[in-house]
């Protein structure tokens, strides 16, 4: 299997607010990433939950033609050339941070309404909604770094 790339990162400092494109963030190990919601258990998916909820990822050519644009999608890392359903259950490394896929992120209607866009993110993601990770070692990830899957089990 062969390593991905981070293709665009964003944070969310609070539930509804917009995504803040950022080319660096720190990955916090059991929380998640410096000045997102999920890392201060803010977001619409972990309020009062910290750590439960901590980064999300989705692969960038779902995106092609289909009218959203990566910071609609509501995900923290977008990332190109590997398929994030093999890292479920594996730890993974992006940039300097080391991760565990937990679980398929179901599209929901939440980047509808958050973001006006009329095309139904729930079907066009439909199987493609991306995956919810958490963080086991603390470090730092930027824009174009590698997404090093595990060397054994594929």
């Amino acid at each position: 299997m062969a390593n991905g790339i981070v293709a665009a990162l964003f944070i969310c400092p609070a539930a509804g607010e917009p995504m803040q494109h950022v080319a660096a963030v720190e990955a916090i190990a059991g929380a998640g990433l410096k000045g997102d919601r999920y890392a201060t258990g803010q977001g619409s998916f972990n309020k009062g939950r910290q750590g439960q909820r901590q980064v999300t990822l989705i692969n960038s050519h779902f995106f092609v033609g289909n009218g959203f644009s990566y910071p609609e999608s509501r995900r923290n890392i977008v990332t190109t050339g590997i398929e994030l359903m093999w890292l479920i259950g594996r730890e993974f490394r992006v940039g300097e941070a080391l991760l565990r896929g937990v679980k398929y992120c179901d599209p929901c209607m939440r980047p509808n309404k958050l973001s006006g866009n009329a095309e139904s993110f729930q079907d066009l993601f439909h199987d493609a909604g991306g995956l919810i990770a958490e963080i086991f070692e603390r470090g730092l990830i930027r824009t174009n770094d590698a997404v090093v899957p595990p060397e054994k089990g594929y």
